[in-house]
């Protein structure tokens, strides 16, 4: 085979490389409304209040004869999608090493996702059921779609740029998120202006997050390749899925520098999910602000975001992600350090904390992402990121446990935010102390020059 011949490929490899790039940042694109419309801002309240009207007097509703208060019925149905992502994402992920076919395993959730997103529209009048029960699909599949979007990493990215390929993923994400809800706020606000009622708005921009999942889904699932599976059939085509956890954190104790990373992101993550998720009841309890001025917050977030998840991204460049993540935690500490300090109905300054947390959320998410990947075994990718998948989504208990029992001794919410800096001072230095040059060595990767 001649020279030209060999450059010729390579040339064609690198070309469909970077097709495939694009097309698997289209899927951050195509999700991460449902997570930003659905979850974060509408679904929340609009369930509630779905709840209250089928509630009896007592305020109770009765999901198979259970009696549950109509204001717990969201946050239970959340956390019967986290046991079932649980159940269902290291299943998946070992099917989709063993068998190779990722994208059509990934499609199928995506698609899942959607129609169950889709579907909310449906949701009104005292449907509380329906609507538990979308969410809980909705967000099982999402979680399971996740797992094996972020799988793809390693493979279409050399190791040199997975931390910029992970940075513009998480930024597309964020610009999609941004977009949407600056419509859906159009739409809500001015829903009278368009002849509907405040919940016919409501059930619109649900469905919508769906129909936008699902429209750009397709341009991931025709641009991303899948790489052969190792044809291993030691853990069973039908192994169950805690079955399959297990066989895969006993194979990560054949890599404990990988656990050692996984160990401090699962504690460093725990703080920035709780911050994400408790930020608007500290806004809005502690410091007295408006719905309105929690949305703004919400979209200024997601705004800035793009910008630091780039940012961050060319900071890795220079002094590795390693390092970069480590600046992060020490930023998130001081953010929280100020927000304690924040004075009552002055939305300024929260939003000054919010331009603060935009500008290190998505940099801390996209490289710890790309800097795992480099500590994955090669040919073990869906299994791995499952188990960080659920580190990211199904362990994060222990911050919104610390954040309520603070509260209740302290009867603070001041004292309840400034207990989560525990997190990221802990994450610090767990990770630091993780040789990260050594411990992708071990996993039998390549060494880029800055991790």
């Amino acid at each position: 085979m001649g020279t030209e011949t060999v450059r010729t490929e390579a040339l064609d490899e690198a070309a469909a490389l970077r097709r495939e790039q694009r097309g698997w940042y289209v899927y951050d694109w195509a999700c991460s409304v449902y997570s930003t419309s659905v979850l974060t801002v509408f679904l929340g309240p609009y369930l509630t209040s779905v709840a209250d009207h089928a509630a009896d007097a007592d305020g109770y509703v009765h999901p198979l004869g259970v009696p549950v208060r109509a204001g717990s019925f969201f946050a239970y149905s959340v956390s019967l999608s986290v046991v079932l992502a649980v159940v269902l994402m290291p299943l998946v992920a070992g099917a989709a090493d063993r068998t190779g076919r990722k994208k059509r395993l990934l499609g199928a959730a995506a698609y899942t996702g959607a129609a169950a997103t889709t579907g909310m529209f449906f949701l009104d009048g005292d449907r509380y059921l329906l609507g538990g029960l979308l969410l809980v699909v909705a967000n099982a599949a999402q979680s399971v779609a996740l797992m094996l979007y972020n799988s793809y990493l390693p493979g279409i990215a050399a190791p040199e740029e997975r931390d910029t390929v992970s940075s513009r993923g998480w930024a597309f994400g964020y610009a999609s998120g941004s977009l949407v809800l600056v419509a859906d706020l159009v739409l809500y606000s001015a829903h009278g202006s368009f002849g509907l009622s405040q919940t016919e708005a409501v059930r619109i921009c649900l469905a919508a997050a769906g129909l936008w999942w699902g429209a750009f889904a397709l341009v991931p699932l025709r641009r991303l390749r899948d790489r052969g599976g190792r044809g291993d059939r030691t853990a069973g085509a039908a192994a169950p899925g805690l079955r399959q956890l297990s066989a895969t954190v006993r194979d990560m104790r054949r890599h404990p520098l990988t656990l050692s990373f996984l160990l401090a992101y699962l504690v460093y993550n725990d703080g920035i999910q709780t911050v994400i998720s408790q930020a608007s009841v500290y806004g809005s309890e502690e410091l007295g602000l408006g719905q309105s001025t929690l949305i703004g917050a919400v979209l200024m977030v997601q705004v800035l975001a793009v910008a630091g998840a780039l940012g961050m991204g060319r900071l890795a460049r220079v002094h590795g992600a390693k390092r970069t993540i480590l600046g992060s935690l020490v930023a998130w500490t001081v953010t929280l350090a100020a927000g304690y300090f924040l004075p009552a109905g002055a939305p300024v300054w929260f939003f000054v904390l919010a331009g603060g947390i935009g500008l290190v959320l998505g940099g801390s998410q996209a490289l710890s992402r790309s800097l795992f990947s480099h500590l994955v075994p090669p040919g073990k990718e869906a299994e791995y990121f499952a188990a960080y998948e659920m580190s990211d989504r199904g362990m994060s208990w222990l911050g919104p446990l610390l954040f309520g029992i603070t509260y209740q001794l302290s009867g603070s919410y001041r004292s309840a935010i400034i207990s989560l800096v525990a997190f990221f001072v802990i994450g610090f230095a767990l990770l630091a102390r993780v040789p990260v040059r050594r411990a992708i060595d071990e996993a039998g990767n390549p060494v880029p020059q800055k991790v």
